[in-house]
């Protein structure tokens, strides 16, 4: 009897473990905050999504930033919201594992010869409860995993989300000046046509000017669907559906940085702060603890121990104990245990290259940040002004009669070729931006962006052709 006493205490207290009052997601909005700067809201109840798509509404009757992408991707990202139910699972894993299991009654009877012998049983988890300690403690690991995992997917569609919309204003704005070009290829060709007609020009040379026309069609119209390409890439990033797609973006990318970043101990911040790192060391963590419970274990797999009492008709009634142990005759648990370090060893093994190659991500993600830096303050401060200057000097040549309409039209087209290369390359570095933060405190970069860093000379050759 003290020892049923004894498990029923047990079983009041384990009855405490319950569930917490925001699901874990608190912590998982300080991860993600820590790293975006913007909190996810986990929608559980028809009035959150209400509150979020009334929210969402109010941020895309302005032209969208980057921030504010973010924001409606937290918002109205489903993928996201799916992820954020596995929070649900595992904290109900490690509820479960802080409460022992029910106990099972077993009742029996038998009768013949007018009496009646009656088996009463109530059996326990004993070996479960003694082992509930160690249990809770891995479940309680594996729950901070899920809340790493759950961090981890908000940072991605973040990274994501300000991807889509650097690459989606860029190709609006690319359209743009593609249309200029076909404008300037218009009037080229219409004042070739009227020259020609007059005899004061060449047929090879007008042929060229409507080549340079046609060229030029061709290339808005790549332009102009690619634009659509990147805005429905941004739409899907975003979570909208078919009535929210009236956006609208800015005008032109942010302006380049006066200054590079300089990120102090960039691989001891990766080691630190990233969400894939975090996790496997947690993964390691909870196998090693899984390892010892294992062998606490190994002989001893089930352990029952309960009440029992027998009556017998017209006689008193038998009270008395059970115990239901099993046997290590057969199986001694070396497979479970064997099992259970490979397990361990495997993780080891994993944490150790996640962390290796978070390093070098690091290191290759500031080397392509840099160099995307570069590249566009080039444009910036030399190809542009640059080409600007030629294009006046280019206007006066004109003015005083020293240069024909034609060269003055050719001039115009590259400087817009340059305009062009400089945007192409301001997109890249805010990628690569994106790219260098993702890689210090989220996740592994994409292994390619879609837009290689931009060289002198190739926005020019495109407009050109």
């Amino acid at each position: 009897m003290r020892l049923v006493l004894a498990v029923l205490g047990s079983l009041l207290l384990t009855g405490c473990a319950s569930f917490s009052a925001d699901g874990g997601f608190g912590a998982v909005q300080q991860l993600t905050h820590e790293r975006t700067g913007h909190s996810p809201i986990y929608q559980t109840m028809p009035e959150q999504g209400e509150l979020a798509q009334a929210r969402v509404a109010e941020l895309l009757k302005l032209p969208l930033s980057a921030d504010s992408a973010v924001e409606v991707a937290f918002l109205g990202n489903h993928q996201l919201q799916a992820s954020f139910a596995e929070l649900g699972i595992a904290e109900s894993d490690l509820v479960r594992a802080g409460r022992l299991s029910n106990p099972s009654l077993r009742v029996g009877r038998l009768s013949g010869a007018g009496t009646a012998e009656i088996d009463r049983a109530v059996m326990f988890d004993v070996l479960g409860l003694l082992t509930m300690p160690a249990a809770h403690a891995i479940e309680q690991r594996r729950f901070e995993q899920t809340q790493l995992r759950a961090a981890q997917a908000a940072v991605g569609v973040a990274a994501e989300a300000r991807r889509a919309f650097f690459t989606a204003v860029a190709a609006q704005q690319l359209a743009g000046y593609a249309a200029q070009v076909k404008d300037a290829a218009d009037a080229s060709s219409e004042l070739a046509r009227r020259m020609a007609l007059a005899g004061n020009f060449s047929a090879l040379s007008q042929m060229r000017e409507q080549s340079f026309q046609v060229d030029a069609t061709l290339q808005l119209q790549w332009a102009t669907q690619q634009a659509v390409t990147e805005r429905e890439r941004l739409v899907r990033a975003l979570g909208l559906d078919s009535g929210q797609l009236g956006f609208a973006l800015p005008e032109r990318l942010p302006d380049l940085p006066h200054a590079p970043a300089q990120p102090q101990e960039a691989e001891q911040t990766a080691m630190n702060k990233r969400l894939d790192v975090l996790i496997a060391k947690r993964d390691t963590e909870a196998t090693a603890k899984s390892l010892g419970l294992t062998r606490t274990t190994r002989f001893i797999n089930a352990l029952h121990v309960g009440y029992q009492n027998q009556s017998t008709t017209g006689e008193v009634r038998r009270d008395g104990y059970e115990i239901e142990l099993e046997l290590p005759l057969f199986d001694f648990g070396t497979a479970r245990v064997a099992r259970a370090e490979a397990i361990s060893m495997q993780s080891v093994h994993r944490t150790a290259q996640v962390a290796l190659s978070a390093r070098s991500e690091v290191r290759e993600s500031y080397s392509a940040y840099r160099t995307a830096y570069g590249v566009a303050r080039t444009y910036r401060d030399e190809v542009v002004p640059l080409r600007k200057r030629i294009s006046d000097e280019n206007l006066l040549r004109y003015n005083a009669m020293l240069s024909s309409v034609f060269e003055l039209l050719a001039d115009t087209r590259e400087q817009i070729a340059g305009v062009t290369g400089a945007v192409e390359t301001l997109r890249d570095y805010w990628i690569a931006e994106t790219d260098l933060q993702s890689a210090l405190t989220g996740v592994s970069p994409p292994a390619s962006t879609g837009a290689s860093p931009s060289s002198p000379g190739v926005g020019s050759a495109r407009a050109a052709h």
